[in-house]
């Protein structure tokens, strides 16, 4: 498993991270979970949590993203790091969403959206109850400019609190303007120092909208992850052919094209099985891909995706 450091002076970190968002709730926009995670009882994720996390440590990986409105992924987590007691384990996590899904799978709305400071003092207390110094990275969850966050100096000297006492300060990007929430990140500074210096994308062979703005991240210093999404109309047919010339499965394929970006610290991975975590690791094995272009308008890729169902 290749390695980096996680922005400028940051800790090593595993080129492939394994994210929770599918693995610390019963419900969530992914397809085939009654056929992947046939017990999603409380115990019956917690355990396969357990078995991913067992699995992915095994293979090198040694980065872990989690986030507050990931239902129990904190809790899963701060579980294994106790029982494992894995040291070269980094934890990311988020906040900003609050899980209200009561692990029901009938609940309209499973998560509420807040950049607020009470609701990043509510969280960081409980994420810090849970995953204590083990937190490295702390990111605002799915910032826009729409958000209040740029313009509230309470919320913004927490932040800067936070950074001095040692946490890595970022944010996730989401929608069709990631690049200018990015940038506009990028010019904010508190106590004539910059705030963030991490960012998690969404970039994709379908949404590389965020690209330039990642790489001018990057460039700046900061650790640069991305998150995958596959289409749900299923792979578009140069990525089956790629897929099938190099003896790989098309996740594969989207995941090697974000491991080439040269802006990518970090590529996450969201299998919830151990047949979907060596398909997405068979990344590392396809080598230099052609030249390929499969973007789609933003404003319908994200559409699309919003409307996608939790199942």
């Amino acid at each position: 498993m290749p390695t980096v450091t996680l922005g400028a002076g940051g800790p090593v970190v595993s080129r492939i991270g394994l994210g929770l968002a599918a693995l610390g709730r019963p419900a969530y926009i992914t397809s085939g979970r009654e056929e992947d995670l046939p017990d999603r009882s409380v115990a019956g994720l917690r355990s396969r949590t357990f078995s991913m996390l067992d699995a992915a440590y095994a293979v090198g990986v040694r980065y872990v993203d989690a986030a507050r409105s990931y239902g129990r992924a904190e809790e899963f987590l701060a579980g294994w790091l106790a029982e494992r007691g894995h040291a070269d384990v980094i934890v990311g996590s988020k906040w900003g969403y609050r899980y209200t899904g009561g692990w029901r799978l009938d609940v309209a709305q499973q998560e509420v959206k807040e950049h607020s400071l009470a609701m990043f003092t509510t969280q960081l207390a409980r994420s810090r109850a849970l995953l204590g110094e083990r937190l490295t990275l702390y990111q605002v969850h799915s910032l826009t400019l729409e958000s209040g966050l740029f313009t509230d100096a309470p919320l913004l000297a927490a932040l800067s609190r936070l950074r001095a006492g040692g946490v890595i300060i970022g944010l996730s990007a989401s929608g069709p303007h990631q690049a200018e929430t990015i940038r506009r990140a990028l010019s904010l500074t508190v106590d004539g120092q910059q705030l963030f210096t991490a960012t998690e994308v969404t970039w994709n062979p379908l949404e590389p909208s965020a690209g330039a703005a990642a790489a001018e991240a990057a460039a700046a210093g900061w650790a640069v992850a991305n998150g995958r999404l596959t289409p749900a109309g299923g792979p578009p047919a140069p990525l089956t052919a790629l897929a099938a010339a190099r003896g790989v499965t098309e996740d594969a394929i989207a995941l090697a094209a974000a491991l080439a970006q040269p802006w990518a610290s970090v590529v996450l991975s969201g299998a919830v099985t151990r047949a979907q975590l060596d398909e997405n690791l068979a990344a590392l094995t396809v080598g230099q891909l052609p030249a390929f272009s499969l973007a789609e308008d933003p404003g319908a890729y994200w559409a699309e995706r919003a409307a996608r169902p939790w199942h």
